[in-house]
């Protein structure tokens, strides 16, 4: 069966630069990365296909990916993104998705949690802009810390035509008292339009000394609220690299699904992926 890594990114510091790359603790990532970096990643941990996502707030990322995606077998959907407030944002989605390479644009995401408004996706031009994503047959990620998600959870009620795929469980500081995240995390869980990756942990955990126990209370409280059926793995590739290999993170991710059935298994490294993204 195929195993999806479903959350990764590429970058060319030639091409642009990631404007959240500040302090010198993130020089370890400060370079660039490929697709071809990453496949004897993939092939060594039986990966055997990705979902590329968006790390700026730019369109012309998102081309990029698409046309990365439409000359890789590796990579089998693209998060991508639009200005969720600009009045003609269907005609940008159909701009893209009518290019030959747009049936790989699978979600759109925002970097919410960078908005100094916690209530941003309530605002009435981003639910305008969140319905002219499900009105295009997308899925949208939501990028959100602990602050936010009250908003986001009043948006998956508000908008329950469309599929939210939560970004590392929506990012807790691994260490912290699970309250109040969990509660709210579950209120999300609750709205059956709404799924969780299963990514980002090693680094909101102290990246040089975290242990798979450190994470499981959180991906305990990620599994029974949404169910396996609701839960997909994803990397965080290369990010993750700040506190752990690419292999350590798949690996740690099977640690804290071990007690699960086969098939919950396979549907949080398989199946939740291929159905919320239409890969």
């Amino acid at each position: 069966m195929s195993r999806v890594d479903a959350h990764h990114h590429v970058w060319d510091l030639s091409v642009r630069q990631q404007t959240w790359m500040v302090g010198p603790e993130l020089d370890p990532i400060r370079r660039n990365f490929s697709i071809e970096d990453l496949a004897p990643l993939a092939a060594a941990a039986d990966i055997t296909s990705t979902v590329l996502v968006q790390t700026v707030g730019l369109v012309e990322e998102t081309v990029e990916f698409l046309e990365i995606a439409a000359g890789n077998d590796l990579v089998a959907g693209v998060v991508g993104w639009v200005d969720l407030t600009a009045d003609d944002i269907a005609e940008a989605l159909d701009g893209l998705r009518s290019r030959p390479d747009g049936a790989y644009l699978k979600a759109i995401r925002h970097q919410v949690h960078d908005e100094p408004d916690d209530n941003w996706l309530l605002r009435p031009d981003v639910q305008r802009g969140l319905t002219a994503i499900a009105d295009a047959g997308l899925a949208y990620d939501l990028l959100t810390k602990t602050p936010h998600l009250p908003a986001a959870i009043q948006t998956a009620r508000n908008l329950p035509q469309l599929t939210f795929v939560v970004d590392h469980i929506s990012k807790p500081v691994i260490g912290e008292p699970l309250e109040p995240w969990a509660t709210q995390l579950r209120e999300l869980a609750a709205l059956p339009n709404v799924t969780c990756k299963l990514s980002g942990m090693v680094t909101e955990a102290p990246w040089t000394t975290w242990k798979p126990t450190d994470l499981q209370p959180y991906a305990d409280v990620v599994l029974e609220a949404f169910t396996p059926a609701r839960v997909m793995f994803g990397s965080d590739w290369p990010v993750c690299l700040l506190a752990a290999t690419y292999n350590q993170v798949v690996e740690t991710a099977e640690t804290l699904t071990s007690s699960l059935t086969p098939a919950e298994h396979d549907a949080i490294f398989t199946t939740t992926a291929t159905r919320t993204y239409n890969l």
